[in-house]
């Protein structure tokens, strides 16, 4: 068991802003964080395992579970359902780790009114609307309406962010977005630890929503 407390720290974006990367670079780097395993009514994609990629269940049992209150939060995404059980949550607070969500918004948000101290909420943006379309044109050969719908799933995603959450770190450099979202970890823990970390503290003040001027996503 740690000595540190436990954090859950809850990462969404538009698509095409490096969230996953960023995540995946955060768990690889950091021995007491671990991706949230989720249960989904999906069914499993080449070589997921259950209970590692995901909890695969059926719909029934999702909905049995659903009405047991096990979740702590639970979306359906393209016809499909997503939750998160409370006792992953719980599970990784007493054991003073640090659970990883890469979810939507409202996912986040349904974390953060659960577990206020205890929740990170950050918001990966692009640099700019315009390299979001950049990188969203970049990434296939979707046809022009497939990628309208991104466009405009994404710029829902973002007003939703900078309304509810916490934190933004803009991915223009990797590395630097990589050592905010550090910083903003850090800054977290110290201060749910009761031993505040003023250098940490403030390079994470400077990515706090409150103090950005985000008018170009606005």
């Amino acid at each position: 068991m740690s000595s540190e407390p436990g954090l859950l720290l809850v990462l969404s974006a538009p698509s095409g802003a490096g969230k996953t990367t960023l995540a995946r670079r955060f768990v690889a780097e950091h021995p007491e964080a671990a991706f949230s395993v989720s249960a989904t009514t999906r069914a499993p994609r080449g070589a997921e395992r259950d209970g590692v990629d995901y909890h695969f269940v059926t719909p029934e049992r999702f909905s049995g579970l659903v009405e047991e209150g096990a979740f702590a939060e639970w979306a359906e995404v393209h016809g499909q359902r997503y939750g998160t059980l409370r006792r992953t949550v719980d599970e990784t607070l007493s054991l003073g780790r640090i659970a990883v969500f890469d979810i939507d918004v409202q996912g986040g948000a349904q974390l953060k009114a659960l577990w206020p101290a205890q929740a990170l909420t950050v918001f990966v943006l692009p640099p700019s609307p315009a390299e979001l379309e950049r990188r969203l044109r970049g990434r296939s050969t979707d046809a022009d309406e497939v990628i309208a719908r991104r466009l405009r799933a994404a710029r829902a995603e973002v007003e939703r962010g900078l309304a509810w959450y916490q934190y933004v770190v803009v991915n223009d450099a990797l590395d630097d977005a990589y050592r905010a979202l550090e910083a903003i970890v850090r800054a977290a823990r110290a201060e749910l630890g009761g031993a505040p970390d003023p250098a940490a503290t403030a390079e994470a003040e400077r990515h706090r929503l409150a103090r950005l001027d985000l008018a170009a996503w606005r």
